[in-house]
């Protein structure tokens, strides 16, 4: 029987992408609070890139 899972580790493994062997990881944020002073300059640097913002 698999030990009790936090919530804290159902949410990290849901969203877990990638991890490297260094320990570090890349997990999928699906919702981000746009703040009123650096959201624009965000949406400026995706614009630049040609990249679009993948789920608005």
């Amino acid at each position: 029987m698999a030990p009790p899972r936090t919530l804290y580790d159902k949410i990290w493994d849901s969203h877990l992408v990638d991890a490297q062997a260094d320990g570090s990881c890349l997990l999928y944020i699906d919702r981000h609070l746009v703040h009123e002073v650096t959201s624009p300059q965000a949406f400026e640097g995706l614009r630049m890139t040609g990249r679009k913002v993948r789920r608005p």
